[in-house]
């Protein structure tokens, strides 16, 4: 699958104002300085639909962008930032708790973690959550240029230890890097697949 449109909808930090759960959604979470804004842009192929920037911890509101008009891509506020005061940070949390709670149109979470680094306290307590609430979820390894074949397979191997160490079994996973663009057909297929599945939940709310 390819994208041929996408455009910039919404942004707020209500999941209540959130566009009408006429369509499946996917989103996009992860630490600080993961590439979230870069693979986005990535998988759309659209330079600066999502904002990058140098500094860590930019997006601090729920983004809906509509692609080829069908579903949505969400690019959500990280869940560990440098730089940012206690109570900003609890503001965060709240944001991304309701929002992946109660929106009823959420077909999956990607959670983007960096490929670099040893399995993370925050990204395996978030992991925790998102089990707890029966959220479904897919990992996505981002920078996987920034290292050579073999540690990106030793890495993935560290992490689906760290992770069955608790689970019956590991998450689907992608390898990917905005640099060379690897990893983009198997996300795209992913959605693609996906959304036939999806059906409106009943009635208007949200």
């Amino acid at each position: 699958m390819s994208v041929s449109s996408a455009r910039f909808v919404i942004s707020n930090r209500d999941y209540r104002k959130c566009p009408s759960p006429t369509l499946p959604e996917y989103a996009f979470i992860g630490r600080s300085n993961v590439g979230k804004s870069s693979l986005i842009n990535m998988l759309t192929g659209k330079k600066h639909l999502a904002k990058t920037s140098s500094t860590p911890g930019k997006t601090q509101l729920i983004n809906h962008f509509l692609i080829d008009e069908s579903w949505y891509l969400v690019d959500l506020p990280g869940y560990g930032y440098a730089k940012t005061g206690k109570a900003r940070l609890e503001g965060f949390a709240e944001i991304i708790r309701d929002y992946i709670v109660h929106r009823k149109n959420l077909m999956n979470l990607f959670l983007l973690i960096d490929i670099r680094h040893e399995p993370q306290k925050p990204d395996l307590e978030f992991i925790r959550w998102l089990g707890r609430n029966g959220v479904p979820f897919v990992i996505i390894f981002t920078k996987a240029d920034k290292l050579s074949k073999s540690l990106v397979i030793e890495s993935r191997k560290r992490y689906e230890s760290a992770l069955l160490e608790e689970w019956e079994q590991s998450p689907p996973i992608f390898i990917s890097s905005a640099e060379t663009r690897a990893g983009k057909d198997e996300i795209l297929q992913f959605i693609k697949e996906a959304n036939p599945l999806f059906r409106p939940p009943p009635g208007k709310d949200i």
